[in-house]
């Protein structure tokens, strides 16, 4: 066949390939000409941003929109390719930044044919956009590599672990064989060997509940239950518990929180997590000093408490080591007081999981400063009554005396109770007379779930008398109102109980 009959039916079939791969968004299609121009198929567009004349049209056409740090490994794989005759396809997979600027991946397969094209290369080749499945491959590379860090965290725990268990009891039952095999020991010494074995055990008692819960939270089987908490009566039922210890060394512990704080936590955890930094607190302070916890609104939501002390602080090889179960340590307090090693890892899982976060400061000989955030309740003012003229009078005293507070209307016991189960408001103000559910069975129902009476409600009525004093306390109604109401008295009073 002449020469020019042949090319032109190479230009014939370029075309025809081109044609077929117009509107095909999945892939582009492309053929090199006799000068070395690449045309592409439309959907080019669809993966670059560009059209296949402005690539063209680019100083280095395709290779100007590769990635920087792919472009030489492209071109050095592509002339490697066109001069070796062993081989006809060549897989290639980089970045390239489409005209908008973000970065995408692409594969390309180019294929060369045996002939020549004016002493070149016939080229053909296949560019497909895998931003996707590169972007799936990078999460679960990501993935293994954050299951086998953790698999390499439990085999360190568990060796770490089962010597922490194993190690106390040999001492344990040496001092009972003493106490059961010599029988002219002084009371004193008696007295001795017991404490050292009722302490120890309640320390493995309490690393084993300790391992417990953090077993259970990371395995999904322990799971939260917030509720509406007030952050002060929390953190004094804490301090209440932790008595004995801070009398022994005659520590002080004050408390900075305001009465109007409320946080939404599991409160058992929430305690845990508390009793944990405070007993902490306590354990690393000397003799005669003062702890300080405090609390208020941090941001977005978030409450952060703060747990002092001025004790002997944390060492700089130590502090990489708090809060990583794989690297456990525990260290003797002022007076010798002994800990498991998990608290804080359990401390942190406890946080993390109710969507907070915790941080620390220490200094070596200057004390420790631990910070915790967890969610707080929206300041939120509950006003059920279906009379629009007395919600109004209501809305302005609240507006007038609370205006960092946010207030919603419900005209009914129903609706109020739909949004009080999604989000325990910080007061509730009922009228007497309700639509379809009374004003005294909408509070009965809210103490039903309410047992401890931690929502503050508040109730208007028409008219007071022993008999409605009476039915209104037996369901914890913090304050009784009389219609018309002293607007002064209702505003001074919302004032005293959020603050």
């Amino acid at each position: 066949m002449p020469k020019k009959s042949q090319d032109k039916n190479i230009l014939d079939n370029i075309e025809s390939f081109i044609r077929f791969a117009n509107g095909i968004d999945d892939f582009s299609i492309w053929v090199s000409n006799e000068k070395g121009a690449i045309t592409y198929s439309d959907s080019i567009n669809k993966i670059t941003g560009y059209t296949s004349k402005e690539i063209n049209r680019l100083p280095d056409k395709i290779y100007s929109i590769i990635f920087e740090d792919d472009v030489v490994n492209v071109k050095n794989s592509l002339a490697n390719f066109l001069h070796d005759k062993s081989r006809n396809v060549l897989q290639l997979k980089y970045r390239i930044v489409r005209k908008d600027n973000s970065v995408s991946w692409v594969k390309e397969s180019i294929t060369k044919e045996g002939n020549t094209f004016r002493n070149k290369h016939s080229i053909k080749g296949v560019m497909v956009n895998i931003s996707e499945l590169q972007e799936e491959i990078f999460s679960q590379k990501k993935l293994v590599n954050t299951f086998r860090d953790l698999n390499d965290a439990k085999d360190k725990f568990i060796s770490i672990l089962s010597h922490d268990l194993r190690a106390p009891f040999t001492s344990i039952l040496g001092f009972a064989e003493i106490l059961l095999n010599e029988p002219n020991l002084s009371k004193s010494e008696q007295i001795e060997f017991l404490t050292y074995i009722s302490d120890s055990s309640q320390n493995q008692l309490q690393l084993i509940n300790y391992l417990l819960d953090w077993s259970r939270l990371q395995t999904g089987r322990l799971k939260l239950d917030p509720v509406k908490l007030n952050a002060q009566s929390t953190v004094y039922n804490c301090i209440s518990s932790l008595t004995g210890n801070s009398i022994r060394k005659n520590i002080d512990i004050q408390v900075n929180i305001k009465n109007s704080l409320f946080v939404l936590a599991d409160e058992r955890l929430l305690m845990q997590v508390i009793n944990n930094l405070l007993s902490n607190a306590i354990k690393f302070s000397n003799q005669d000093e003062t702890v300080e916890i405090s609390a208020d609104i941090f941001s977005n939501g978030l409450a952060e408490f703060i747990i002092k002390d001025n004790g002997i602080g944390i060492s700089e090889e130590n502090k990489n080591k708090i809060f990583k179960v794989e690297k456990t340590f525990s260290t003797e307090g002022t007076k010798g007081e002994k800990g498991t090693g998990l608290g804080l890892s359990l401390v942190k899982e406890i946080v993390e999981k109710h969507g907070g976060s915790i941080w620390f400061y220490s200094e070596l000989g200057k004390g420790s400063e631990f910070h915790f955030t967890i969610p707080c309740t929206q300041k939120i003012i509950l006003v059920v009554d279906d009379n629009p003229i007395e919600r109004k009078k209501i809305e302005k005293i609240i507006h007038e005396g609370c205006s960092s507070y946010k207030l919603l209307n419900t005209e009914n016991g129903y609706e109020a109770l739909e949004f009080i189960m999604e989000s325990p408001p910080s007061l509730i103000i009922v009228n007497q007379n309700l639509p379809l559910m009374s004003g005294l069975h909408l509070i009965e129902t809210i103490r039903k779930e309410d047992r401890n009476f931690k929502i503050p409600i508040f109730a208007i009525v028409q008219k007071i008398s022993e008999e409605i004093i009476s039915a209104y306390q037996n369901f914890g109604v913090d304050e009784l109102f009389q219609k018309p109401i002293d607007e002064q008295y209702f505003s001074d009073t919302i004032q005293k109980k959020l603050n």
